[in-house]
């Protein structure tokens, strides 16, 4: 049996512990653990992607307990892009977080550990309960990290946050509560295996806890008209905060991906495919309404959180299609989405910094320094989350209209699709005129141009995970041949449940 599944969880909740018995005091000290740390949890989960790549899915049983009645983590092709995403992503907001945000609340790189644990938990659990427990681990470093530096407005924010994701646990509680009186088990495999053995007497209890789930989901997900909570949080937390968020909606994306093909695939007899014709509609709906929120937003970091919100409407566009090309369609637009926004997060916080007591309103203002370099990079920025050609926000879209060609709903799905992508492209233009050609007006206090103590250089620190995001984005684009193989490869290997089976259950067809 091999460890490797279990390293990305350890590693981060080892690193945490670590800094919470440590006491340290001096900040350049967490800065290096905790930087260490993530870069080797980015060599691990490369590893982990690797072992993976050719097919192999690795189970890991605590303490030699077999499946389905011990804790089992499962690392399969989908698990290991996401771990590998998130760890990637985790780095670059730590790196922009050392410029000076870590400084502002003593346990930030605490927290910061602990949220990489639960997600990668997320990603790498075999069981309905230990997602639960995964995902409230994400509730409480969520919150804390939500509200790191203070202030009134994000303690509202963060109050609605977690009222309603409170909520949402206890849905989830209660369908797993209902799931394993039933059937007793929560382990995915096993579930899988005892849906298509249900009695009819009880196929409208699982029913209602198969719907009861997908609540929860969508609510991590943000789809509508569950995701009013998002714009809000999202736009007043930290920009290192907000950027490593820029995965959380990928967790509940995931979630409905895994547990609607596994349990709830083909094979689940009368339960099969319970979410054909909402899953499909209310993606849609969310890019609609994501569309006019990004078109109505007053400040910056608000249309970046509306642009999180039409990620996730396009993500489970794909994952809805049901089909190996729409599957890997929307795993190829995950990472790119993920990296995009959480690079536009960061660069708003770079402009700012730059402008007057207007902050990030959509107004014009003084003229920011380093104009033309911020400028620029938001410019390829905007272009990559908007979707126009040529680079990865283009492909993952014509990926994702590819696959649609043959479904009932393509007209629809493409008007959607290419309508976003239009109305994106003028929000995006309006306010890079505004921040950056329209920029006229008079400091009265020094009769300049220029908010006085502005920072006038910018630092490594801010512009390496910024332009590594970016980096990211485009090598995406050049290297989109050999990542559309791997993502047909995983949906292919997450529609052949009964090789998942196998591997954590030892029955069924390899």
């Amino acid at each position: 049996m091999s460890h490797l599944a279990i390293i990305p969880l350890l590693l981060p909740l080892f690193t945490g512990i670590f800094l919470l018995l440590l006491r340290e005091q001096r900040i350049y000290v967490k800065r290096a653990i905790s930087g260490i740390s993530s870069i080797a949890l980015i060599a691990v989960a490369a590893t982990l992607l690797c072992t993976v790549s050719d097919g192999n899915i690795l189970v890991y049983s605590l303490s030699n307990w077999p499946a389905p009645f011990g804790i089992v983590l499962m690392a399969d092709r989908l698990a290991a892009l996401l771990v590998l995403t998130t760890s990637l992503l985790s780095l670059f907001a730590l790196v922009y977080a050392m410029g000076g945000t870590d400084r502002q609340g003593r346990q930030f790189h605490i927290l910061f550990q602990l949220q990489l644990f639960g997600l990668n938990g997320a990603f790498l659990t075999g069981d309905l309960f230990n997602l639960f427990v995964f995902f409230e681990v994400l509730l409480l470093a969520s919150y804390s990290l939500l509200l790191h530096g203070g202030g009134r407005k994000r303690i509202r924010s963060g109050l609605h946050f977690v009222v309603i994701n409170v909520v949402g646990s206890s849905l989830f509680l209660i369908a797993a509560g209902v799931l394993y009186g039933i059937l007793g088990t929560l382990n995915m495999a096993d579930l899988a295996v005892k849906v298509t053995q249900v009695s009819p007497d009880n196929v409208g209890l699982i029913k209602a806890a198969a719907l009861l789930l997908f609540v929860v989901f969508a609510l991590k997900a943000a789809l509508l008209p569950l995701y009013l909570w998002l714009p809000s949080a999202y736009s007043q937390t930290s920009a290192p905060a907000a950027a490593l968020f820029a995965i959380m909606t990928k967790v509940g994306a995931y979630s409905i991906l895994r547990v609607y093909t596994l349990i709830f695939g083909n094979e689940a007899g009368p339960l099969a495919n319970l979410l054909d014709g909402w899953l499909l509609g209310m993606a849609l709906a969310t890019i609609v309404i994501g569309s006019f929120g990004l078109l109505g937003s007053k400040r910056l970091r608000q249309q970046i959180a509306y642009l999180v919100v039409i990620s996730a409407g396009t993500l489970l566009t794909g994952f809805s299609l049901e089909s190996q090309a729409g599957i890997a369609a929307g795993l190829y637009y995950l990472p790119h989405t993920t990296f995009a926004t959480a690079a536009l997060f960061l660069l708003a916080d770079l402009i700012v910094q730059r402008r007057d007591q207007i902050e990030d309103r959509l107004e014009a203002g003084l003229v920011i320094t380093r104009q033309k370099f911020l400028g620029a990079t938001f410019f390829i920025l905007a272009i990559i989350a908007s979707g126009l050609p040529p680079l990865s926000g283009f492909l993952g879209k014509f990926m994702l209209l590819r696959a649609a060609l043959e479904h009932p709903a393509l007209p629809y799905i493409m008007a959607i699709i290419l309508t976003n992508g239009l109305l994106t492209v003028i929000a995006m233009a309006r306010t890079g005129t505004l921040f950056f050609f329209e920029a006229h007006a008079v400091d009265t206090s020094t009769n300049t141009y220029i908010k006085q103590g502005a920072p006038e250089r910018l630092r490594v620190r801010e512009l390496l995970p910024i332009l590594s995001l970016l980096s990211l984005c485009v090598l995406m684009t050049f290297w989109a041949g050999p990542i559309n193989r791997y993502c047909l490869d995983t949906a292919n290997q997450l529609l052949d449940t009964q090789s998942y089976i196998h591997a954590v259950l030892g029955r069924g067809e390899p």
